[in-house]
């Protein structure tokens, strides 16, 4: 019965948390985006101690069910794992802990923490490795059951789908991605649950909450005949079997050992006391644990491209140049971010407000010292004044919740005008593109010759009236460079 009522709730909470990265419409997150908000470090960064308190409690309680039921990536190696056991009889086998390694990319991933190196966490961080599995593996595929969807509806002449464009918002991101995907298939279809247990940081401190958990998994000697069915149908391999000891710091709660034996010798009940005697290296091991726990504790508590794919045709008849992404001296980051620095502290990289942005503006950072972190690029499209989806859906406190008011106000860059690619001054036609879709009225043309009144129009921008939402930009028919494009700042102004 454990069993059953875990992976029910597994199965629901994965299929809800993989739909929120496929949903491109940002409906379902006003129903179940409190589950991307539930996860373990997004609410760490995000100073949500309400849900860092309840996680810790629930695994003080009941173990690891934290990996086994809340974390996409723990359930999803579980899908693998299910599939690549079924080729074998007896699939698993009791191992002892890597410790070393466990705690050495604990260490990493603290350094990481600690100095701002937001791609390094990311890469660690269990549901953001997760998010860029679902956002650049899976999405395109439902994108294109959609589309297909949408072209059978149109001819129906019914409207109930309508197309949206499938395309990689940046290579780098999206190979990390597939590696990372061919890696957990891997670790899961031979191995079981290894990836949690000797890599994921969250796994490591949440393993050490859960030794002393009041509910464990707990084995009869007495009633026991020595099968070692239950170390061979441990995905987690932390049963031993030969000294009927359960490693309770990389159980995950699963309860297979539960139904697989046939004595009923195991048994998932309140532990109260400690066995009378421990061997003194397993004591080492809890001192050395309690020091990383509590160094990591003290941490997390001080912590507060492919190139952008064009349309080739304009209106279906004449084909157009490409347009290039213009080289920023500082990235733009979304309204509500703050600026560069809270978004590199917060950002988790999971790329869900990536999914939701309806305009095309986000995608992934293909810098270094960002990579795969969000940022703004207007080559499909412009941040719309009356759009508010990322900062409704991130859960790490990278973007903080804005209404579409406050939005209006926030100065996120400006506006530059280069004057050698400006149509006006190189064709010698009229345009004004940029100043007629300005949505603050930063933007005037005047005459270029302020003595001929008769001479062509250019545009002067207002920087103190830009709120760098890339309408000019975008806009702009200039090729391959736009005329004017938006230089990010590192602090977000309020105009």
């Amino acid at each position: 019965m454990l069993r059953k009522i875990r992976l029910t709730l597994a199965i629901i909470c994965f299929t809800l948390i993989t739909l929120l990265f496929l949903d491109f419409t940002g409906t379902l997150h006003a129903w179940f985006g409190w589950l991307a908000k539930i996860q373990f470090l997004p609410a760490v960064l995000a100073l949500n101690a309400g849900v860092v308190v309840l996680l810790i409690t629930l695994t003080l309680i009941f173990g690891r069910i934290y990996c086994s039921v809340i974390c996409p990536l723990g359930v999803f190696q579980d899908v693998i794992a299910w599939f690549g056991k079924r080729r074998k009889k007896l699939p698993y086998s009791y191992s002892p802990a890597l410790s070393w390694v466990r705690y050495g990319i604990l260490g990493i991933f603290i350094i990481a923490l600690i100095t701002g190196a937001g791609s390094i966490v990311a890469l660690l961080a269990p549901y953001s490795a997760y998010g860029r599995i679902a956002n650049n593996l899976f999405a395109p595929l439902w994108q294109w059951s959609n589309n297909l969807l949408a072209h059978a509806a149109e001819r129906a002449d019914s409207y109930a789908f309508y197309e949206v464009d499938v395309w990689i918002k940046s290579l780098p991101t999206f190979l990390i991605a597939a590696a990372t995907f061919v890696i957990l298939i891997t670790l899961a279809w031979r191995n079981g649950r290894t990836y949690c247990n000797t890599i994921c940081p969250v796994g490591t401190v949440l393993g050490f909450l859960s030794r002393n958990s009041l509910f464990r998994v707990t084995i009869d000697a007495e009633k026991c005949n020595g099968c070692s069915l239950c170390s061979h149908k441990c995905k987690a391999a932390c049963i031993n079997h030969k000294k009927h000891e359960v490693d309770y710091s990389r159980c995950v709660a699963c309860m297979n050992c539960l139904q697989t034996c046939k004595q009923g010798a195991i048994s998932y009940k309140p532990h109260y006391k400690r066995p009378a005697q421990e061997p003194m290296r397993e004591a080492a091991d809890v001192n050395k644990s309690r020091r990383n726990f509590l160094t990591v504790a003290t941490v997390l508590a001080s912590t507060s491209v492919l190139k952008a794919q064009e349309k080739k045709v304009d209106g279906g008849l004449a084909v157009i140049e490409d347009k290039k992404i213009p080289h920023r001296d500082t990235p733009i980051t979304p309204p509500g971010s703050l600026g560069t620095r809270n978004m590199n502290q917060r950002c988790t990289a999971c790329q869900l407000c990536v999914t939701v942005c309806p305009n095309h503006v986000l995608r992934p950072s293909g810098d270094l010292s960002t990579l795969m972190q969000p940022e703004m690029s207007y080559e499909r499209g412009y941040c719309r004044p009356e759009c508010n989806k990322c900062s409704e859906v991130c859960p790490a406190g990278a973007i903080l919740p804005i209404t579409a008011a406050a939005k209006s106000a926030i100065q996120i860059g400006h506006a530059v005008w280069i004057k050698e690619n400006c149509v006006p001054l190189t064709d010698g036609v009229d345009c004004g593109n940029c100043a007629r879709h300005c949505p603050t009225g930063a933007i005037q043309m005047v005459a270029s010759d302020p003595d001929m009144t008769d001479s062509p129009k250019i545009p002067v921008v207002n920087t103190e009236r830009c709120i760098g939402c890339g309408a000019c930009e975008h806009l702009c028919p200039a090729r391959p460079f736009s005329a004017i494009y938006v230089e990010g700042h590192e602090m977000h102004k309020t105009i």
